[in-house]
C-alpha cells in the first residue's frame, strides 16, 4: 500500500492528540480534502451523556460550515495499530459529502495506511440524497 504523507500524518496525529475522550479513552482524529483542496482536521469531543461527536462528524461540520460541499478524500487515525473506520452514522455522513471517488484510508496510531476505501466499500448499497430525489455526485 501506499504512503500517507508526512504532513498529513502530521497532522492527523496532532488532531487526534487534541481529542477529548476522558468515558472512552480512545481519541480519534480526522483529515478531511474538499474539492478545493482545503483541509479541515476534526477530533473526536465526548460528553458525559456518551453522545459525542465523531472526528468525521467534526472534520465535516468544519467544511460545511465553510461552505464546501464535496469530499475528494478522508483520513482517519485512531489511539492504536488496529482499524478505526468510520461508525455507521459517520459513514452515512460522509456519503453525503462523497463522490463514487472518494477515497477514504485509515491509518495506525503512527500513520501507516493500513486500509483504504471507496464510497462503495465502505458503505454499499448505500442511502444518499438522490433517494429522497436530491441531485448529488454519487449517482
Amino acid at each position: 500500500m501506499s504512503e500517507v504523507r508526512p504532513d498529513i500524518v502530521e497532522a492527523l496525529i496532532g488532531v487526534r492528540d487534541r481529542a477529548y475522550a476522558p468515558y472512552s479513552n480512545h481519541p480519534v482524529g480526522a483529515l478531511i480534502v474538499s474539492e478545493s483542496g482545503t483541509r479541515y482536521v476534526g477530533a473526536n469531543v465526548e460528553v458525559a451523556h456518551y453522545k459525542g461527536l465523531c472526528a468525521e462528524a467534526s472534520a465535516i461540520a468544519t467544511m460545511a460550515s465553510a461552505g464546501e460541499r464535496e469530499l475528494r478524500e478522508v483520513y482517519v487515525i485512531g489511539p492504536g495499530e488496529h482499524l478505526c473506520t468510520p461508525c455507521g452514522d459517520c459513514r452515512q455522513r460522509i456519503r453525503e459529502f462523497a463522490t463514487p471517488e472518494t477515497l477514504i484510508r485509515v491509518v495506525d496510531a503512527q500513520g501507516t495506511l493500513l486500509r483504504r476505501y471507496t464510497m462503495d466499500q465502505l458503505l454499499p448499497d448505500s442511502f444518499g440524497p438522490e433517494n429522497l430525489g436530491r441531485d448529488s455526485a454519487m449517482d
